[in-house]
């Protein structure tokens, strides 16, 4: 069979799949990765500028407080003013402070409380430096101690720049990562779509497989994992329909020979029956000793028709032969009717309403089945319920006998399985068998509850709105 290419399939009924699970994971996770990645290089590198600018800056500014400090050698309390002047220029303030007096800036707006850890450095005849905001702006002060002077001076350098400078920076790299984050997006997408693209076709494959359509193929080919895979999944599907084509072929020569053999045993079996007749009517003429035997003949001989009526209405309806004649139905009144004409009314009680369109004879059909079971392994208590749910209708068949094991509850509607494995009830094993199909053509089910010695519910449901056996 020629591989192709799997198409969407139609809509079933299926309930929903969610989509995409895996690929939002895998995309998210290849975005995180690269997020993490990108922010960490990004972070690192911002703190590296930023050190290396700001120590750039002191070490630039320290060496021009040092050559300040020089300058500033052996500098009287009364010259302090005009020389601090001297150091005036935007972006430079200077703060010239002798112990005991006030200090005196160069700029009266640039006139700084000095910190005490940063006073605490310079007395101890060091150059030391702080960074702190004055007036709103970022400043760089450098203090020493004046040489050969109880003077200490205090240069104040404006680094507005500088910080510009990094927030500008930082601003960048925010939108690198930024592009990087949205464009491993893009890539992870296309990747992840590219990567997953053969896990999509072969979930699609699969649930058109388990839809019916066994020639769905996979295409194959690809020199990696996925040709492997597709290679092994239409292996594996080309088992598969020669299989099912086996067993479907197995079934129809199955359904052939019943049908064939029951309508070959119908010629000798109408024989049979007349036969049958003619000794029943006879049977009181018989000697003593012939009379069980022949009991024994006509019970057989019918068991042997009932039989046969049943392998041909299975038949027919395993070959999708019988249709279906819809009308307003009313199912208790259809029950009552036919208790009556069987003589059932004293074990068998019924309750209820029930009115929905359907074929009247084929539920008759299932009701008579799953009646007569009930009275087969009960014999008496037994109840018929009807109703509905507002969707479907139901019709409950109780009984009070034995009940079903719950080993068997599996298999009761099975074709030819009796519980009893002595096999000596009178029933055919087919009458559930045969209910269960008339249901699934009206659109409905039956199912079985059972509790051993407590007896058994066998409850029929169908539609209230016409649905035929295509639209299940």
């Amino acid at each position: 069979m020629t591989p192709r290419r799997t198409q969407p399939a139609d809509r079933s009924g299926a309930p929903p799949r969610r989509r995409g699970g895996l690929r939002r994971r895998l995309v998210v996770a290849f975005v995180l990765v690269a997020a993490i990645s990108a922010g960490a290089l990004a972070i690192a590198s911002f703190l590296l500028v930023r050190q290396a600018r700001l120590q750039g800056s002191l070490n630039a500014r320290g060496v021009e407080a040092r050559q300040d400090l020089r300058l500033a050698a052996s500098i009287s309390y009364s010259e302090a003013s005009s020389f601090v002047r001297a150091y005036e220029r935007p972006g430079t303030h200077a703060v010239l402070v002798f112990p005991g007096r006030n200090a005196i800036p160069s700029n009266s707006l640039a006139n700084p409380a000095i910190p005490a850890s940063l006073r605490g450095v310079v007395r101890q005849g060091k150059l030391g430096y702080e960074r702190f905001e004055i007036g709103g702006r970022p400043y760089l002060v450098l203090g020493g101690k004046v040489p050969s002077s109880v003077a200490r001076l205090y240069l104040l350098f404006d680094e507005s720049s500088v910080q510009g400078n990094l927030s500008q920076l930082r601003n960048t790299l925010a939108a690198a990562w930024l592009g990087v984050v949205l464009l491993a997006a893009l890539i992870g997408n296309a990747l992840v779509r590219r990567t997953l693209e053969p896990v999509a076709r072969a979930s699609e494959a699969a649930r058109l497989m388990a839809s019916g359509r066994l020639e769905t193929r996979l295409p194959a080919g690809a020199p990696d994992e996925f040709g492997a895979w597709a290679a092994a999944f239409n292996e594996m599907a080309d088992a598969l329909e020669a299989k099912i084509a086996e067993l479907v072929a197995a079934q129809n020569r199955e359904r052939r020979f019943t049908a064939d053999v029951a309508h070959e045993l119908r010629t000798p079996l109408a024989a049979l029956v007349a036969e049958a007749s003619v000794l029943s009517g006879q049977q009181n003429q018989l000697p003593a000793p012939a009379r069980r035997p022949v009991e024994l003949l006509i019970a057989d001989v019918r068991r042997l028709r009932r039989l046969v009526d049943e392998l041909m209405e299975i038949s027919r309806l395993d070959a999708r032969s019988e249709g279906v004649q819809r009308h307003a139905v009313d199912v208790a009144s259809i029950a009552a009717a036919l208790i009556g004409a069987r003589g059932w009314q004293d074990r068998v009680a019924v309750s209820g309403t029930l009115t929905l369109s359907t074929d009247p004879r084929r539920v008759e059909r299932i009701l008579a089945n799953l009646i007569g079971n009930a009275i087969e392994h009960s014999g008496t208590g037994i109840s018929v319920r009807t109703g509905s749910d507002g969707e479907a209708g139901w019709v409950e068949v109780a009984d009070d006998g034995p009940g079903i094991a719950a080993e068997h509850l599996p298999h009761v509607f099975g074709r030819f399985y009796k519980a009893d494995s002595a096999r000596t009830s009178p029933g055919t094993g087919l009458g559930l068998a045969i209910a269960l199909e008339n249901a699934r053509l009206l659109g409905g089910a039956i199912s079985v509850s059972s509790d051993a010695g407590h007896g058994s519910v066998f409850r029929l449901t169908l539609p209230l709105a016409p649905r035929s056996v295509s639209e299940r």
